[in-house]
């Protein structure tokens, strides 16, 4: 087939990605960093620094005196060490700290820096701020379930608002790594298995961290996270080999963080995995050669959490200061909490294996960092423990967390509208997740405390709610008499509602599980509830795809209700009383059973595709499965009812320049109003590379009054149909392609064609 090849550079414009990042004040400054075009300043500062200096400068370590959960999610040793953490600050040995323990630490840290350091370098103080500082919204995959790019940006806004305030500089966040493996527990923290929403996620998020103005004292630098293809790790174990085309990381895994660097993002993290046998943080082919030659990034590349010192056990390095010398050539300008650089840089300058000129490349891309958050103009910018206590918990932050968590919730199963419920409704209220100051904000929290958190009990009830509370069991065993307790509860009320899942700790970082199921306790135990014949409302705590069974799968309702943060019981009892309707979209395929995974909507057909209807022998299915989602990508229920019709082309074909509009109507046929996402999918149906059942290029929300209809309308461009050719460049063909307008994945919706004409 003729092609026609676009240089990467069009190719990126063509996605919209690098309009943002090459006019960007930030890419700008840390560019000059990078090419010695620097302020006077900080050239003067790195020409005064000693080799030690300068690599204090590359070292960043947990701090001493760490936040509440801070020592839990990373170990940093104990409070004891914090005034020895302050004298190597003052000798130059630390660039800064990360998960402090807010603005008093910060305070203590930085001003005896300041006061007695013989350069006065101001420190950096970094967190990880997933998804809220002290207010907390839904887990990340939660909240792309929106479909609402904008909403993250705002959340990330206001966590910006308060953790700055609480003298935060610098976020390790947005992560951007797709995740096509339901078992790896880190999936929590991205935007699911999709491209595009990974792409418009990253870019809003990166957008909301860093606001108008990196120096503002409301502001943090962004992290994207973790270069490159962590979420591949093979059988979604954490921290396992991923092992993939270039193809495939170019297409899947690396536009997500284009997007964040066009949107001004200015740090990149290291992953932990190797790609095709090279450790991330060892790969100087990703971290130079694509990420610095390729992409032209300037700013700072730090390790993830000991990432360097991990390449011993990698087996690629002897040693510490191997690992140091691998990482540092390899790209990695900052170590994090290993101490390698502190220990070994200096002497591996000094004995000829890494030139001093790129030991101060990279520390003027660090000082240059801390110029363009403000630091060097008033290094107390952020720090400002009264201000820290005003910005926390604000009402308008609260409202905002309960509007993100609202949307984030999906309806995936109504049958006979038992939803929403009727207040006098009385409601058995049943599961290890029903009521308690447990699993409510969500996993990788540093800030957050479950106990500010609403539960769902207190969310019914302060909704005017009936509600009974019974544990029925714990979140993996089985409690004295909890089952008969829960189903003689069940037998009075009008409505069970069960709450079942996972633990806020099952998901995050290693946190990788074998089977996606609900526990065998609280199985057990809905499989009795649901024998007493009451109809029964699944409220899922998940971080994660799960693969639901028995009477779990079979409740006349099922809502995934991820991990949705400080005001998830209000959000869950506004959706369940109709006060609001679902309006969430699965950012994830639901598959039948565990031994799907990996699996994503955007699969290839195979030479032996299963067609539609029974199971046929020698085509590519499981034995006992069919190829397909049990709750496929894209798909929720509103409380309207809502049908697609008449599918229309401003054209049936395509001119090479030109576009091509696609439009179809909606119509609400139900008694409620709704917020329909539709979705356009495209299928190119020849191409030199094959290419994916469907790919999802664009979506709407449309609000639809009770019977009323809409017409949504898309325009596709020839940059619309990129992938990554035979030459690992961006291509585009001529041909036929089909394209569909629909509520999900999986449905059918309404379907065309058109061709892409050559000219």
């Amino acid at each position: 087939m003729p092609s026609s090849r676009l240089s990467r550079r069009s190719a990126i414009h063509a996605l919209g990605l690098a309009t943002a990042w090459s006019i960007s004040p930030l890419r700008a400054g840390l560019a000059a960093a990078a090419t010695r075009d620097t302020p006077d300043f900080i050239d003067a500062l790195v020409a005064r620094m000693t080799l030690e200096e300068k690599a204090g400068q590359l070292t960043l370590m947990a701090s001493a005196w760490g936040g509440d959960r801070a020592a839990g999610l990373n170990p940093p040793g104990g409070l004891s060490d914090f005034d020895k953490q302050i004298e190597d600050a003052v000798a130059g040995r630390l660039t800064g700290v990360f998960n402090g323990n807010g603005a008093a630490m910060a305070l203590r840290l930085q001003s005896a820096v300041m006061e007695r350091s013989r350069l006065k370098i101001p420190l950096i103080f970094a967190a990880d701020v997933i998804h809220g500082h002290r207010t907390i919204f839904p887990i990340p995959v939660g909240e792309v379930a929106s479909f609402e790019p904008e909403l993250a940006q705002r959340t990330a806004r206001a966590a910006a608002f308060e953790a700055a305030g609480a003298g935060i500089d610098w976020t390790f966040a947005p992560m951007v790594d797709i995740a096509r493996d339901q078992r790896w527990g880190r999936a929590m923290e991205g935007a699911g298995e999709d491209v595009l929403l990974g792409r418009l996620f990253a870019a809003a998020r990166v957008r909301g961290f860093q606001g108008d103005n990196l120096a503002a004292d409301d502001a943090m630098m962004a992290c994207a996270k973790h270069f490159a293809a962590y979420g591949a790790a093979e059988a979604g174990l954490d921290y396992s080999t991923a092992d993939l085309s270039e193809r495939t990381l170019r297409e899947i895994y690396l536009p997500p963080f284009h997007a964040a660097f066009a949107a001004g993002c200015g740090t990149t993290m290291a992953s932990f995995n190797e790609i095709a046998g090279v450790p991330s943080t060892a790969n100087h082919w990703l971290l130079t050669d694509l990420l610095r030659g390729e992409w032209h990034f300037p700013g700072v590349v730090v390790s993830d959490y000991t990432g360097d010192m991990e390449l011993i056990a990698h087996g690629v390095a002897r040693d510490g200061r191997d690992a140091a010398r691998l990482a540092f050539l390899a790209g990695v300008d900052m170590s994090m909490e290993s101490d390698l650089y502190r220990l070994h840089l200096p002497g591996l300058v000094r004995d000829g294996h890494v030139p001093e000129a790129a030991v101060d490349r990279s520390v003027r891309r660090v000082l240059a960092m801390k110029a363009m958050v403000g630091l060097f103009d008033n290094p107390l910018r952020r720090i400002d423990p009264a201000r820290e206590a005003a910005r926390s918990r604000r009402p308008e932050t609260m409202a905002l967390a309960r509007e993100a968590a609202r949307k984030s919730i999906v309806m995936v199963r109504n049958q006979g509208g038992v939803l929403p419920l009727p207040r006098a409704s009385r409601i058995a209220l049943i599961g290890p997740f029903a009521a308690g100051p447990h699993d409510i904000i969500g996993g990788w929290s540093v800030y957050g405390d479950d106990a500010q958190g609403v539960d769902l009990a207190t969310g019914l009830r302060a909704a005017g709610g009936h509600v009974t509370v019974v544990a029925g069991c714990a979140i993996d065993a089985p409690l004295p008499g909890g089952i008969a307790e829960a189903v003689a509860a069940a037998r009075a009320a009008d409505v069970v509602m069960l709450t079942v899942g996972e633990s806020q700790d099952w998901s995050g970082e290693a946190q990788s599980r074998a089977e996606i199921t609900v526990p065998q306790a609280q199985q057990q135990l809905a499989e009795a509830v649901a024998a007493t014949g009451k109809p029964i409302v699944v409220v899922l705590k998940n971080g994660r795809a799960l693969a639901l069974s028995g009477a779990v799968r079979n409740a006349a309702a099922i809502l995934v209700t991820w991990q949705l943060g400080s005001e998830s019981g209000h959000a869950i009892a506004e959706v369940v009383y109709g006060d609001h309707g679902p309006q969430g979209r699965l950012p994830v395929s639901f598959p039948y059973e565990s031994g799907q995974e990996p699996y994503h909507y955007d699969h290839k057909t195979t030479g032996r595709p299963q067609p539609p209807g029974p199971l046929q022998p020698y085509k590519a299915h499981y034995h006992d499965l069919p190829d397909a989602a049990l709750f496929a990508f894209g798909h929720g229920l509103t409380y309207g009812k809502i049908t697609y019709a008449d599918l229309t082309m401003d054209r049936t074909t395509m001119p090479w320049d030109g576009t091509i509009t696609v439009s179809a109507r909606l119509t609400n046929h139900g008694a409620r109003a709704a917020q329909e996402v539709a979705q356009l999918y495209i299928h190119d149906r020849v191409a030199s590379i094959t290419r994916p059942v469907r790919e999802l290029k664009a979506f709407a929300k449309v609000a639809l009054a009770a019977g009323e209809t809409r017409e949504v309308r898309f325009t596709l461009r020839r940059a619309d149909l990129l992938f990554i050719g035979l030459g690992l460049t961006p291509t585009v063909e001529p041909g036929q392609f089909d394209v569909w307008i629909a509520p999900s994945a999986q449905d059918d919706g309404v379907h065309g064609t058109f061709e892409l004409l050559q000219t």
